[in-house]
């Protein structure tokens, strides 16, 4: 069976502006110009799960009528990648059991600091439920489901992209070694950020992230973790490949 994988968001926070700015990104009327912060949607085999949950994620969930989720699988720590992860509580309530969360035990550890009263003594009633696994190199598998962890580094954090399938999934991302990279080829998708135009201390600038797919050689490529400083969706849309997208919030993709 394919993979299915859904933008949820495709934005962050580098350069955001503030509100009522009237750059032409905040002014746009186009809806693929409207990125909530980057998430993605998996379907496979009847499952369902979710990979980082930003401080969107609530608003993500409703717009796409999310009522199963098997388990919630993070990148890394950052805010924008974890701050939702408290709306999980609506799935305990839905599905009456915890939330299997997968992560690194350097993830893990931020999370029970940023989230300290999920894990307190005592349980302060309506708090969200989670069951932590922990992921390192090796491939796992959730509800027969396969995730293939790459390791890739955002600055001088290691940060973990997964390929599922067909698909290869990564964010936040400046640098893969080769032996990484062997993961990801032969991917139908690769999914990668490209920040902006502009050189970066920790993302994939927009050429830099060009450059990394002709290397790689997938099928079809897609650009998420989009700075508004990047620009209009239509605009850049023709500065790309064929076989190269901007990806956008809702789009759709299988592998």
């Amino acid at each position: 069976m394919p993979v299915k994988l859904t933008f949820l968001g495709t934005g962050t926070s580098q350069g955001v502006p503030l509100i009522g700015c009237e750059c032409n990104v905040c002014q746009s009327t186009d809806v693929r110009d409207k990125r909530l912060r980057t998430s993605v949607l998996i379907q496979h085999n009847n499952n369902i799960f979710v990979i980082d949950t930003g401080p969107d994620f609530r608003q993500q969930m409703l717009r796409e009528k999310v009522k199963n989720l098997n388990a919630v699988i993070f990148t890394h720590e950052h805010k924008d990648h974890i701050a939702g992860l408290d709306d999980v509580r609506a799935f305990n309530f839905l599905l009456n059991k915890p939330m299997d969360v997968y992560a690194t035990e350097r993830v893990q550890n931020a999370i029970k600091k940023e989230f300290s009263y999920i894990f307190s003594d005592e349980k302060y009633p309506g708090i969200p439920k989670i069951n932590l696994h922990t992921i390192n190199a090796d491939k796992f598998t959730i509800d027969g489901t396969t995730f293939i962890p790459i390791e890739v580094m955002h600055h001088k954090m290691p940060v973990k992209g997964f390929r599922i399938g067909g698909i290869t999934y990564i964010t936040d991302a400046n640098f893969i070694t080769e032996e990484e990279k062997e993961k990801i080829k032969g991917s139908e998708i690769i999914i990668i950020n490209a920040l902006r135009k502009e050189e970066h201390i920790s993302h994939y600038t927009f050429k830099q992230a060009i450059d990394l797919m002709f290397e790689l050689q997938p099928k079809r490529a897609y650009f998420t973790h989009i700075s508004h400083q990047l620009g209009l969706h239509k605009e850049v849309m023709k500065e790309l490949p064929d076989w190269i997208e901007l990806a956008y919030d809702g789009l759709v993709v299988e592998a």
